[in-house]
């Protein structure tokens, strides 16, 4: 966390020094402080950030290209005359343990449009999930398990 803090402190100093504190400017320096302490790497304690912040830039990267693809199906079932949508709940079982890995994943599922995450189990091993498009409720659970919950598991742990 202390090598984040360093990253966004060294965006700032770009920012400021280059004369113009904007996006672009703390995004280039973000950038360049990222390479600064990767250099620096032998000289300060072992980490894990170099090794997260590109896993972290991925999560993105996939979590929004799937809120666009979410976000044009359910447009499209919405704009045409004839409903494509089959709803159902899918149980969908957790390889999300505590309670951070769980509510992060329940959150990324309701933000995507056409998903709303409705319950955990007592045990919590599994996670109901209402779909606006379930054709096979086995590919709606791969979906999860393989999109949502692998990078979400792999960027947490």
């Amino acid at each position: 966390m202390t090598h984040f803090l360093f990253n966004i402190l060294l965006s700032l100093v770009w920012a400021l020094a280059s004369g113009q504190i904007s996006l672009l400017s703390l995004v280039v320096g973000f950038i360049l402080g990222y390479c600064v302490l990767w250099c620096a790497q032998p000289l300060m304690t072992p980490t894990r950030y170099f090794r997260r912040l590109p896993i972290a830039i991925r999560f993105a990267g996939f979590f929004l290209w799937q809120l666009v693809l979410s976000n044009l199906r359910v447009a499209y079932d919405v704009i045409t005359p004839h409903l494509y949508m089959h709803p159902g709940i899918v149980a969908v079982p957790l390889d999300a343990k505590t309670d951070q890995e769980i509510t992060f994943l329940a959150n990324l599922i309701t933000l995507t449009p056409g998903t709303l995450s409705l319950d955990v189990s007592e045990d919590r091993r599994t996670l109901y999930v209402h779909a606006m498009f379930v054709d096979s409720p086995d590919k709606v659970r791969d979906s999860i398990k393989q999109g949502f919950e692998r990078r979400l598991l792999e960027l947490l742990r």
